[in-house]
């Protein structure tokens, strides 16, 4: 039995039907390609040479060039999906014409993108196989980024050339989890190598199954409130021919719209970020790898903070005999592949650890003047101590109060040193998702406008939808948890159209459904694949 099309109310012509992307659309996307490519390499170039970076052999330049142009290209195809999403309400509700809302949207995503605080880029991180992430530089790091990247780009335009909404943040983490069990089954035995860090998978795994849920329900329960409190019949009915709507309704719509671009900047802006940042450490770790922002005033607090999680550790060894930072530094970092933390030896690692690092910031004088020789060693050792913090609680550590409030602290100030975004990649990532909504929008918009319900979107269905995604975008950016845009507003529209009555068109719904439960075990074969063979040829 076939789908019912949409009826009713339902305009004569889609509003996208007769869109084209004329010279002026054509003269912005090269105006905005040059632009943001001309400002990263010099956001590139200036950084290294405030650090007086050695100059890069050509290899490694031309290695460094293809790697961010296919983490920016993720982002742009990124754009084909999870952007045109924001656009869909206001485009059916003939609220604004196609390419402004493009532009508009792009406005706030790029807002979104440079205020978001990096919290989902690490989030996202920390999925990755801890040696990998340690040794970013080397030909397995680099076979990483490569595989999970290519990965999640061949999922998404296919999905994209179906005009099927799919989440890049789902392509995203299937791929980095196909990586982490290739890594962990390509290393011989006996061999400490970490894969998957399941417990971060999980909870984000969570997020993406939850959210489209919340997404549904909360949009339908939203409607039916917005129903029995605002008693205005105009925004419950569907546009009539290409009138727009009145002009208390445009702005409700504009501001949910600038609400959903604003949020998705400042979530899925931030997926490829933390990527770009492994590369420029892996290439060029003396000008990436420590963040020299910090000021010099802060050192004595930093120093002072680092001494007293090092006496904590301490008082936990239980009497385990001092270790060498070369030595601790082995110990950390196989404790956290094998998760076996809670222990005597590794206390004592940690604790001379963070005595080294508080000597060695103590006598540079602040994190922005450790030489070249030493950023490597530092920036590990910092992250090995940050990730045994977050991770000590869920290995049986026990803590008092005052213990767990100043680990907190210690573990905020070495993710300041070692976890940073420069602006320019951030305006680079928000440049790659707008050029790529204003090229391939049409089709999501399509789907998400037309496909979904089986009449016309009204006025305040689309207002639920995107009210829901705002809040519920904006929320997991709060706590740096990855969610898909897409699923969360395809689901939004879904539960609006269910609320009212409007019936849903089943084939596309099953075809969203279909995309969801693919997705996860296509990116993890595709990148596994691709990491294997990337391994087995370099």
């Amino acid at each position: 039995m076939s789908d019912t099309v949409m009826t009713g109310s339902a305009p004569a012509s889609s509003p996208v039907s007769a869109t084209r992307n004329g010279l002026p659309t054509a003269l912005l996307f090269i105006v905005l390609l040059v632009g943001g490519l001309g400002y990263a390499l010099y956001g590139l170039l200036s950084d290294m040479s405030e650090t007086h970076t050695a100059p890069l052999a050509i290899g490694t330049l031309v290695l460094l060039g293809v790697a961010l142009l296919v983490a920016l290209g993720f982002e742009f195809v990124n754009g084909f999906h999870d952007t045109a999403n924001a656009v869909a309400t206001v485009i059916y509700t003939r609220t604004l014409a196609p390419g402004l809302a493009v532009v508009w949207s792009g406005l706030f995503n790029f807002l979104g993108v440079l205020t978001s605080s990096g919290a989902v880029a690490y989030s996202i991180i920390t999925l990755l196989p801890i040696d990998l992430i340690l040794n970013s530089g080397s030909s397995a790091g680099t076979c990483m980024i490569f595989a999970l990247l290519l990965a999640a780009i061949a999922w998404n335009l296919a999905t994209w050339a179906a005009g099927i909404p799919n989440s890049s943040s789902h392509a995203l983490i299937g791929s980095i989890l196909g990586v982490g069990v290739a890594n962990q089954l390509m290393t011989p035995p006996g061999v400490a190598s970490s894969g998957v860090q399941w417990a971060q998978a999980i909870k984000v795994l969570e997020a993406l199954l939850f959210s489209p849920l919340i997404g549904f329900v909360c949009a339908g329960a939203l409607l039916l409130l917005g129903k029995a409190l605002i008693r205005r019949p105009e925004l419950w009915t569907a546009p009539k021919g290409e009138a727009p709507p009145p002009l208390w309704i445009r702005g409700l719509l504009m501001l949910t719209c600038t609400g959903v671009s604003f949020s998705h900047g400042g979530n899925d802006g931030q997926k490829g970020m933390g990527l770009i940042m492994l590369i420029l450490i892996g290439a060029a770790p003396t000008a990436f790898a420590l963040n020299r922002a910090i000021p010099e005033s802060a050192t004595p607090a930093f120093v002072h903070t680092s001494q007293q999680a090092a006496t904590i550790f301490a008082a936990h060894a239980d009497g385990a005999g001092a270790v060498a930072p070369a030595q601790a530094r082995g110990i950390v970092s196989d404790a956290l592949k094998t998760h076996a933390l809670n222990a005597p030896q590794v206390y004592a690692a940690l604790s001379s650890l963070s005595t080294d690092i508080a000597k060695q910031i103590s006598d540079y004088g602040a994190i922005r003047r450790v030489p070249a020789e030493a950023v490597g060693n530092v920036r590990n050792d910092m992250y090995l101590t940050a990730e045994a913090v977050r991770l000590l609680p869920a290995n049986g550590a026990t803590f008092s109060s005052p213990e767990t409030a100043a680990l907190k602290t210690y573990a905020g100030a070495l993710n300041h040193g070692t976890r940073y975004i420069p602006t320019w990649v951030k305006v680079s990532v928000a440049v790659a998702l707008g050029l790529g909504t204003m090229v391939g929008w049409k089709r999501i918009v399509v789907t998400v406008g037309e496909k979904i319900g089986k009449t016309h979107m009204t006025y305040g269905q689309g207002a639920a939808a995107e009210l829901t995604a705002m809040a519920t975008i904006g929320l997991a950016e709060v706590y740096g948890l990855p969610v898909s845009t897409t699923h969360i507003l395809s689901s939004g529209v879904a539960g609006a159209m269910a609320a009212n009555g409007s019936g849903l068109q089943t084939r596309t719904l099953r075809n969203l459904a279909f995309a969801w439960i693919l997705t996860l075990p296509v990116a993890i074969t595709l990148a596994g694949t691709l990491y294997w063979l990337l391994r087995t040829i370099t």
